[in-house]
């Protein structure tokens, strides 16, 4: 076991997973408990993703979920991981995220990417245009955004609420364009590990070397995403993480469904490519026993120097979600209740 404590700040990513035979109703129902109960724990934030067109994730309205888990809790920080910047003109998402500023200030991120977080056909459906939907459009449709906040004019129009409601805002990433433009800009960068782990390491050597000092920071700040599944031993861990690694394999295969069962997830007759393939997006991850969890973090940690961790845990019961926070807190991370 690695000696390097977990000392960073440890939070949460969410997708709000649908389990099959359950709707998007209680999927929601069931993170908004998550999020209840992770801030008990002592978690810093809790961070919603932005996906469209996947039966599995009913987290395709960020600002709308963000706004209830925001009223349901009163101290973790609440945001986006992120908003696909470009599936929405800027001064909508502006709007959105100076309205949940100005509802709760001093509690809201703005993570923002800079893919569509779907397919191209539902990229389309949501901007109704191609206009912006390239990544060439992508910072100079984060500066109108800035803008926005700054209270500034854009093409006549101006953000209220938005101009003076100014959320924290994040560049997130899986490669190393929002690394590079989140340093230059001096922004707090996020990168997605959980499914582009061999990028993480050069995407965050870049982001430092490029990093110049703003007014949101004065040195970098890093925070690495990771797949994470805690259970009592490494044998249960693994059979909970059945049902994701099946539902990511249907994804890239074209064909998305709602989160199995893992008796279901285990019964599957992979072949060996597709065992293979969900072995290899294990790697780098961190699933087992407290013990196990535990060395897999500092592992990372002790490579990529992240300043916070963002955990996000998709397994089919509710239950076991809560419980593998619940052990990363008491067990892994000796509690989180101190200010950090």
């Amino acid at each position: 076991m690695s000696d390097l404590p977990l000392d960073v700040p440890l939070s949460v990513l969410d997708v709000a997973p649908v389990a099959a035979g359950a709707g998007a109703g209680e999927a929601l129902r069931h993170t908004t408990e998550l999020a209840r109960r992770t801030e008990a724990l002592g978690y810093r934030r809790f961070w919603v993703a932005e996906h469209h067109n996947m039966p599995a994730i009913a987290s395709s309205a960020p600002a709308v979920l963000i706004a209830h888990l925001a009223a349901a809790t009163s101290s973790i920080r609440v945001g986006s991981g992120g908003v696909m910047l470009p599936n929405h003109p800027p001064l909508v998402v502006a709007e959105q995220f100076g309205t949940l500023e100005a509802l709760h200030p001093g509690r809201v991120d703005l993570g923002i990417g800079r893919a569509p977080g779907t397919d191209q056909v539902t990229a389309l459906a949501l901007r109704r245009t191609m206009e912006g939907l390239s990544a060439e459009a992508f910072p100079q449709e984060l500066e109108d955004l800035i803008a926005y906040f700054d209270g500034e004019r854009r093409r006549g129009t101006s953000a209220t609420p938005g101009g003076g409601d100014m959320p924290a805002i994040w560049l997130l990433g899986s490669s190393g364009f929002s690394a590079r433009l989140a340093g230059l800009m001096g922004l707090p960068f996020s990168f997605a590990h959980h499914f582009s782990a061999a990028n993480t390491e050069p995407a965050l050597a870049l982001y430092r070397d490029s990093f110049r000092p703003s007014r949101w920071l004065e040195k970098p700040y890093a925070m690495v995403a990771v797949n994470t599944i805690c259970a009592d031993t490494d044998e249960r861990a693994q059979w909970l993480a059945g049902p994701s690694g099946l539902s990511f394999l249907r994804l890239r295969a074209g064909r998305p469904e709602p989160l199995v069962s893992p008796e279901e997830a285990a019964a599957y007759p992979y072949s060996d490519l597709e065992r293979d393939f969900a072995l290899e997006r294990q790697r780098g991850q961190a699933v087992g026993s407290p013990e196990t969890v535990r060395r897999q973090l500092s592992d990372l940690l002790a490579r990529t120097a992240a300043d916070e961790l963002m955990l996000t845990t998709m397994v089919y019961d509710v239950a076991d979600r809560v419980r593998s926070f619940e052990l990363v807190a008491e067990k892994v991370a000796g509690g989180l209740r101190r200010e950090r």
